[in-house]
């Protein structure tokens, strides 16, 4: 639901916000604005809530409240509104500091933007990476609408996680005897082994207000729903295990990595593996027993569940389904890389990602 136009005179504007709990109930806020403060707050939907007099503690918590009061904060005047041993079901009180923050254009929804998509584009990897800054620096500045974006890429590659340490996570003999390319990336998390076609990598660039009020934790399932849906369609029941991987009851799939910029633009990019050459990577990779201990794992390759074993489908297969459901469910219009956004990202690999300095700035 498009949040509704704020007017210059902001009294008696009745306002309206909606949001779809993940896997919960539906939450819808109506308000009004009165010099500054919340006025006039009703807060209703399909959830359950015991017992019913608590709605009104909640919408008599709310009013008053300043416009600006952030997510936390009305989250936990929600929480403090509630008689003790009240019981809320299909919602939580961040679910209202999101409607809240919705019907106030605090917040957005995915249908309040219009989204492109750019289909898989053969690029050199640190071109992929730089564009991953680029564009994420592009919808914040709002030159760029929000853009779901495939990579692809013909060299191998590892691309490592921003704060990683590249003695601990690269061998250095495997690089050499594979002839892979290094990479770091502007996000943080695992590194990513990529030789051409053997992986799904996908990159979202947004507002943050999309995910204003959610937890960095909640952050992730809510903008790969659309993925598990297409995953669905294919017959993969897949799911987020905190904080940031992907997996089926066969294994882990995939991984997703985040960064919020200053200027409000926002990254989310996820590998899925499609068909890891789990021997070459255990070479190139130094995957520790530490890391491999918290996955109830005794080695990399089991670690390596890829889609084409689950799915018996060609990788261009899964990634049509991705784009067809994401196109479907956000109405996201064809769009490409622009000349001024690749020559930027060119100069960015120059200054930036293709340098010794970025590489290794943690040693």
């Amino acid at each position: 639901m498009t949040a509704p136009p704020v007017p210059a005179d902001d009294s008696n504007f009745r306002r309206h916000g909606e949001y779809k709990v993940p896997g919960g109930k539906l939450v819808v806020v109506d308000l009004e604005v009165v010099d500054g403060r919340l006025a006039d707050v009703s807060v209703s939907g399909d959830f359950f809530l015991e017992p019913d007099e608590a709605l009104l503690d909640i919408n008599r918590g709310l009013a008053g409240l300043p416009d600006t009061t952030t997510a936390s904060e009305l989250s936990a005047v929600v929480t403090a509104s509630l008689p003790e041993g009240a019981a809320l079901f299909g919602f939580s009180a961040d679910a209202v500091a999101i409607t809240v923050r919705r019907a106030l254009a605090k917040a957005t929804s995915w249908a309040d933007h219009h989204w492109n998509l750019i289909p898989p584009t053969v690029l050199p990897t640190e071109i992929n990476v730089a564009l991953d800054e680029v564009l994420t620096e592009e919808v914040g500045a709002g030159r760029r609408n929000p853009t779901l974006r495939f990579w692809d890429w013909r060299e191998p590659s590892t691309v490592i996680g921003s704060f990683q340490s590249y003695r601990n996570e690269v061998d250095p003999a495997g690089v050499a005897k594979h002839g892979i390319n290094v990479v770091r990336r502007i996000s943080g998390g695992g590194a990513m082994f990529m030789e051409a076609g053997n992986c799904i990598t996908y990159s979202l660039y947004l507002p943050q207000t999309l995910v204003d009020g959610l937890s960095f934790a909640d952050s992730y399932p809510f903008l790969d729903a659309w993925v598990m849906a297409a995953l669905e369609k294919l017959g993969i029941t897949a799911f987020y295990v905190p904080l940031n991987d992907i997996a089926t009851d066969q294994g882990k799939i995939g991984g997703a990595a985040q960064k919020r910029l200053a200027n409000g633009g926002m990254l989310h990019h996820v590998t899925m593996s499609y068909d890891i050459d789990a021997d070459k990577m255990v070479e190139v990779l130094r995957i520790g027993k530490e890391k491999l201990s918290d996955k109830g794992t005794r080695s990399a390759k089991k670690r390596v569940d890829p889609l084409r074993r689950q799915t018996g489908l060609a990788r261009a297969e899964i990634i049509a389904a991705m784009i067809e459901v994401f196109s479907e469910r956000y109405g996201a219009t064809p769009s490409e890389l622009t000349e001024t956004e690749l020559a930027t990202a060119r100069e960015r690999v120059g200054t930036k990602f293709g340098t010794e300095e970025w590489l290794h700035r943690v040693p």
